[in-house]
């Protein structure tokens, strides 16, 4: 009993600090598979095997209500601490290679996620393509503030040369 109290504090401690929380199956699947999964996601994620009762216990306590239907079966859960676009990605490339995992769907940022959801939270571009992206912008804009304010001055010197020219040849 005191174990499965620590295993509920433990999942639970778990849920809270994740920023995000993807539910597996993993019916099926050979130990070697699984290990090559939890290598896989280990920059950005735990992989953990877990019982479903204490799971469901788990995650009430931290307020997720929306896995109460979904565990059922071997279940399998990815505590993401990193990039959940990133482990996602990895969840969708290893269920191509291996059919057998099935992803079921996940919590993120408060909201309840379905196994679709998952999918496209997989389609998003990485963080740090984003940010590339994002800097990327903020050059452009710069580049046309000083070409904004640049343009004056040039246009003003070309009209100051094309006077004196003028004058020039007049005399």
């Amino acid at each position: 009993m005191a174990n499965k109290e620590a295993t509920v504090a433990e999942l639970t401690e778990k849920f809270e600090s994740s920023t995000a929380v993807l539910l597996t199956e993993y019916r099926g699947l050979t130990v070697a598979q699984l290990k090559s999964l939890r290598t896989s996601i280990s920059e950005d994620a735990t992989y953990a095997v877990v019982k479903n009762t204490l799971t469901k216990i788990a995650a009430n306590k931290a307020g997720i209500t929306s896995f109460d239907e979904e565990l059922v079966g071997p279940s399998a859960i990815a505590f993401v601490h990193g990039d959940p676009v990133a482990v996602a990605k990895t969840l969708r490339a290893f269920t191509k290679a291996n059919p057998l995992l099935v992803v079921k769907g996940g919590y993120f940022d408060g909201n309840p996620l379905t196994a679709a959801e998952v999918g496209k939270l997989a389609d998003l571009e990485s963080r740090e393509v984003l940010l590339a992206k994002l800097a990327g912008a903020f050059k452009a804009s710069l580049f046309g503030a000083a070409y904004l304010f640049q343009a004056p001055l040039s246009k003003a010197v070309r009209t100051i040369d094309a006077l004196r020219e003028k004058q020039e040849s007049a005399n």
